[in-house]
């Protein structure tokens, strides 16, 4: 092996593998793009069937919630082991397992006869793509190692992560109006077959690395941890803060992840080495992911309701009407990888994102019964997409570079579950802040009244904006205290790329 800083190799002999891989690398990237879409988009496809879905098998408003949390729970709780399983038994196997376990899930969820199974299906959704999302993206990360290259493949990707949420309800909004909701579930199908035959044709196999052991202690109590954390934020929405399934909950995954950090500094064979953790920008970036994560899927939530059911928009323009804050996204992810991160670094970029995004969500707290889409609406969805573009893509970047190919896997890994963790406590906090809004404007009005209860729902939407405003202003602040000054280098104390 020899350590190449920025992709240049040292000097030793360049081996065959890494030239096959280069003359396909961007083939693969499409490959990459189309798996990680299908996992993205897949957590908010289904939330616009989900009233066709319930009028079909009869579920209760109560139990609604679980078709999206059974997906949120396995793959947040997942996502670590997910990645080192990548490290451990190959990139290439654990992704074509991931596409095929996800095929088969999506399948059996389409074909779903009863609540459960389609709960099922979707916590089988989450699992196996626990195994690919972090196999796909150290797939990227150890495919492009020129710097350049490297800054345009995370575009992309970048691009796909961002937007993903937003074609979901897209063509969750087209499948369900013009098809079935059950549709949402079988396109997943066509992904999956692309990506499959793609990844059997273009991917080179890994080296296992047969010294190494899964850390089964680690496992248990960071997959029980996040577990906890998702679950009890979960329940904040039905059962209130007071109720110990809450804050039980909560207070377990916190203890439980205070000791998988406390067992990672004793394991042999560590399940998150302490190594991918200790570069201040790969460390500010997992933290900008997970601010990120908690702001824009509530944004995604609540402007979909908004839409919906105040401005009374079809699932089809609902999907529409968030294509300019994906095209703005496009524009600076494009911008912040190949332009700005390369020649001032990260330092004024993302907390430049996180300014923007918080001054979209302030702007979207004036939205009222009568906005206008082109006057009121898309103005500060436009700003959240740029500044989005300018947070996800270098974070995203910085937070798998400089990493060794054998924690690819597991630095991959990190980067999904801290969006995916910070996607589902956001939401759960959001809904239980909207819903106190809504409930105290109205004490002393008339709840049959239908223009109090929609000024009602307007003030939770507005709670909802604000706080989301405030995670991306505490994630301004903390950007700017962590992150370096200057064009990132390689940090003696991060794991360097590695030529195998």
């Amino acid at each position: 092996m020899s350590h190449a800083a920025n992709g240049v190799s040292s000097g030793a002999p360049t081996p065959v593998r890494p030239d096959r891989k280069n003359r396909h690398r961007w083939w693969i990237l499409g490959v990459i793009g189309i798996a990680q879409l299908m996992v993205v988009l897949d957590g908010t496809i289904v939330n616009i069937a989900l009233p066709s879905a319930q009028q079909d098998l009869g579920f209760t408003d109560g139990n609604r919630q679980w078709v999206i949390t059974a997906y949120a729970l396995a793959f947040g709780s997942l996502l670590l082991l997910g990645g080192r399983i990548a490290d451990l038994f190959g990139r290439k196997v654990t992704f074509l397992l991931g596409l095929l376990g996800f095929a088969g899930a999506s399948a059996l969820g389409g074909a779903a006869t009863s609540f459960s199974m389609l709960v099922a299906a979707r916590a089988g959704q989450g699992l196996f793509g626990a195994l690919l999302a972090p196999a796909a993206l150290s797939l990227l990360t150890t495919t492009f190692t020129d710097g350049k290259e490297r800054a345009k493949a995370f575009t992309v990707f970048g691009a796909i992560a961002g937007a993903g949420a937003a074609v979901g309800l897209l063509l969750g909004g087209v499948l369900t109006e013009y098809l079935d909701w059950r549709w949402t579930l079988y396109v997943n199908l066509f992904f999956a077959a692309i990506a499959f035959v793609g990844g059997v044709l273009l991917l080179t196999r890994d080296v296992r690395d047969k010294g190494s052991k899964l850390d089964i202690p680690g496992t248990i109590l960071v997959s029980s941890g996040l577990f906890c954390l998702v679950y009890g934020f979960s329940n904040a929405e039905t059962h209130g803060w007071s109720s110990v399934a809450t804050w039980g909950l909560l207070l377990a995954g916190a203890v439980l992840i205070g000791a998988f950090g406390w067992w990672q500094t004793r394991s042999a064979h560590p399940l998150l080495p302490l190594r991918v953790l200790l570069d201040r920008n790969r460390s500010a970036s997992f933290l900008a992911i997970l601010i990120s994560g908690a702001g824009m899927f509530g944004v995604f939530l609540f402007l979909t309701y908004y839409m919906q059911q105040t401005l009374g928009y079809t699932p089809v323009k609902t999907g529409l009407a968030f294509m300019p804050m994906v095209a703005a996204l496009m524009l600076t992810t494009g911008l912040a990888n190949n332009i700005l991160l390369p020649r001032i670094g990260p330092k004024p970029v993302v907390p430049l994102g996180m300014g923007l995004a918080a001054a979209g969500l302030v702007w979207m707290t004036g939205l009222d019964l009568t906005s206008g889409y082109a006057a009121h609406v898309m103005p500060p969805l436009i700003a959240m997409g740029l500044g989005l573009g300018l947070i996800m893509a270098p974070a995203m970047n910085l937070a798998t570079s400089g990493i060794a190919a054998e924690d690819a896997g597991v630095a991959s890994a990190t980067v999904n579950t801290m969006q995916q963790i910070g996607g589902s406590i956001g939401t759960a906090l959001l809904t239980t802040l909207s819903a106190s809004a809504a409930t105290d404007y109205l004490t002393g009005k008339n709840p049959k009244d239908p223009a109090v209860l929609a000024h009602s729902a307007l003030e939770g939407y507005s709670a909802a904006y604000w706080w989301s405003a405030a995670f991306f202003a505490a994630g301004l602040v903390l950007s700017v205290l962590l992150y370096r000054r200057g064009v990132p280098k390689q940090d003696e104390n991060a794991a360097p790329v590695i030529h195998m």
